[in-house]
């Protein structure tokens, strides 16, 4: 079958509340006396579930510990996505719109639980026919399940979709549940997704045509 559904992380991909989880990391992170670098946002925390990044960082604290750590960090995201909003990528909505014009699917995920209130916030929660959350699987990225979830509820195989993803563990996640894999590097260090089939800097980039020669009739 040629290309029929896209599957879009949210966090970096469609929306930048990247600014907003690295804030909200540093500061609970720094309640614990730990440096965190962006390095260490990219690398440790990045795309995955809340109470894995907290345990990345924290290594030495009890599960009681690391599940307050996580709520701290939850209260401090959300108090910051009230004051300052969410920036959404145009490019990416543009994207989007052009595939669901030409009848190809769209999923979106996300590893956080905020991913609706988020996309309903930005008024973009319409554009997506399936919408996955950490709270939808039990086991993170980098395993594949979140993607593998995705295609299943948009009734496709993995062969006939292809992943949208910025983060490092994502990636790899995609490419473990073996889908075609768009890297969207917004750090300007593009090797670092370089596990991706195809690694971009914007979504303007790419479009329809280039896409299904991604993935040719079978």
């Amino acid at each position: 079958m040629p290309f029929q559904g896209a599957i879009f992380d949210l966090d970096g991909v469609i929306v930048n509340t990247v600014p907003l989880h690295f804030k909200a990391w540093k500061k609970m992170f720094g309640e614990y006396g730990r440096e965190f670098t962006f390095e260490d946002y990219k690398n440790k925390v990045d795309g995955i579930p809340r109470t894995n990044g907290a345990r990345a960082v924290l290594t030495d604290l009890s599960d009681a510990e690391l599940e307050r750590a996580d709520a701290k960090k939850q209260d401090y995201f959300l108090q910051f996505l009230a004051q300052e909003g969410i920036e959404v990528y145009q490019s990416s909505l543009d994207l989007v719109k052009e595939l669901r014009k030409k009848k190809i699917k769209t999923a979106v995920i996300s590893s956080s639980k905020n991913c609706l209130p988020i996309l309903k916030k930005a008024k973009i929660d319409y554009l997506f026919e399936v919408i996955i959350t950490g709270a939808d699987v039990k086991i993170g990225k980098p395993a594949p399940d979140i993607f593998l979830l995705a295609s299943k509820k948009l009734a496709l195989s993995p062969q006939d979709c292809i992943v949208f993803e910025d983060a490092l563990l994502g990636v790899e996640a995609a490419k473990r549940g073996h889908f075609i894999c768009i890297g969207v590097d917004r750090y300007q260090h593009p090797q670092r997704l370089a596990k991706a089939d195809l690694v971009i800097s914007d979504l303007a980039q790419v479009n329809l045509n280039q896409l299904r020669k991604m993935l040719p009739i079978k």
